[in-house]
């Protein structure tokens, strides 16, 4: 998917370059937490006494570095969300434009209530998760390194207590998310359900009322609502094992640089450590943590956006099977229409046809009747004239050339079709009416009339 990224490759990497300085300015202003506590409070240099005008002056520095750093932030939230809101944008077009074009038979096979899914939620999953990715995914590991590099500058010992406890918490965080992936998973899928459910209520709203069937399918939308409700849930006591475990590390690292730190200052008489340099090395745990807690957030993000990513791609990558030939003819002569041999099967299956040795031949300029019973295959044969659905065997003409050797456009413009089925498009009534000719005048559409 990285092809989408090409048109705003500036956006891409704008993004992450702010991002990299407000990560400079939020690590630069423990040390002067550190300057106003050992100078400015305790006047460790100036034997004893605090000094007012340094705190003035660090603290105007640290507003300073918070405007900045804040300036920089809102900049990486602007490029970063116009970058993958043309992402999704993209990805929306596509995907409708293949959808456009797939036949009738892959249409049938994805299921419109999936394919709805793919083009709303899922690019949404897809989206959210590269917007982490340009943003968090920039700012956690970044902010974890410096962080770490910076607290073992002030005590290298008291420093190897973040190892433990990414020891203790990579582990835990990569199995959270290894068994969180195939729940969310499994959910997504099941959007498809629920949303197949509401368009057959919707389209077949007047089936539903005139056989009184508003009360069974109300309960059947509520049992795939609950479904992905409970399915949710399930998934969510997972990741929700984040917050305890890392919660649990903090403290736990909080109580023992306390303690440990506080041993330092005194044994050595503040010469390894002082009171500032323990301020300042607390600040780099609370970052150092919380940045772990936002990688393994993102971690779960990106895993779900990957099954995400995978159905909108199984739309985009699937090989259309009705489509132009090399050299289409795109003239149309008249409209004889003949039916050689022609058998047809919906699943491509020559043991199950729907249609069998199909023989039939009509004359420019007739009128035929086709009779016969429901599901008797009436539709089927006339659907095969203008390519909605491919023979399985046998052949189509029309004026004198096979229907596999026309442009799709030509043909569809010169076989026109009235369907059983009633569709108003949103819009007005000229609007629809246009659908066949987009160029009509008012009086060719009153005339139509």
């Amino acid at each position: 998917m990285l092809k989408y990224l090409k048109k705003y490759w500036v956006f891409a990497l704008l993004a992450p370059i702010c991002m990299i300085g407000e990560v400079l300015m939020d690590l630069m202003q423990p040390q002067l937490m550190s300057t106003i506590v050992d100078e400015g409070v305790l006047g460790l240099s100036n034997n004893g006494v605090g000094d007012l005008s340094l705190v003035l002056n660090a603290g105007v520095k640290m507003i300073g570095l918070v405007i900045i750093g804040g300036t920089f932030g809102v900049l990486c939230g602007v490029f970063a969300n116009n970058c993958s809101q043309k992402l999704a944008n993209d990805l929306r077009k596509d995907v409708f434009r293949k959808v456009m074009a797939l036949s009738l038979e892959q249409t049938d096979k994805f299921t419109t209530g999936s394919l709805v899914t793919r083009m709303t939620t899922d690019v949404n999953n897809v989206q959210m998760a590269f917007q982490m990715l340009i943003r968090i995914c920039v700012r956690a590991p970044l902010m974890l390194i410096m962080a770490l590099i910076m607290a073992f500058r002030i005590n290298s010992r008291l420093s190897l207590m973040y190892i433990g406890a990414i020891l203790f918490l990579g582990p835990v965080l990569l199995i959270i998310a290894k068994k969180a992936f195939p729940r969310f998973d499994y959910v997504f899928h099941k959007y498809d359900k629920l949303n197949e459910s509401v368009q057959e209520n919707l389209t077949g709203v007047r089936v539903v009322k005139s056989f009184v069937r508003e009360e069974h399918e109300t309960k059947k939308f509520h049992k795939a609502s609950d479904f992905i409700y409970k399915g949710f849930v399930n998934a969510e006591k997972v990741v929700v094992m984040n917050g305890p475990f890392m919660n649990l590390t903090m403290n736990t690292c909080m109580i023992l640089i306390c303690w440990i730190g506080a041993h330092i200052i005194v044994g050595t008489n503040g010469t390894e450590m002082s009171t500032g340099d323990l301020t300042s090395f607390l600040s780099y745990t609370v970052n150092v943590l919380m940045n772990l807690m936002m990688i393994s957030m993102v971690f779960v993000m990106m895993t779900i956006s990957k099954s995400s990513a995978e159905r909108i791609m199984e739309v985009l990558d699937e090989e259309l099977d009705i489509t132009d030939p090399a050299s289409p003819v795109t003239d149309v002569k008249n409209g004889e229409i003949i039916f050689d041999d022609v058998c047809f099967s919906y699943s491509k299956n020559k043991d199950n046809l729907n249609l069998e040795h199909i023989n039939l031949n009509i004359p420019s300029g007739s009128t035929v009747g086709i009779i016969g019973g429901t599901g008797s295959g009436k539709t089927s044969l006339v659907q095969l004239i203008p390519r909605l659905y491919d023979v399985t065997s046998g052949k189509i003409s029309v004026g004198g050339v096979d229907v596999r050797d026309y442009s799709i456009k030509s043909l569809r413009d010169s076989v026109s079709m009235v369907l059983q089925k009633n569709v108003l498009f949103s819009g007005t009534i000229k609007e629809n009416l246009r659908w066949g000719n987009s160029d009509a005048t008012d009086e060719e559409m009153i005339e139509a009339c």
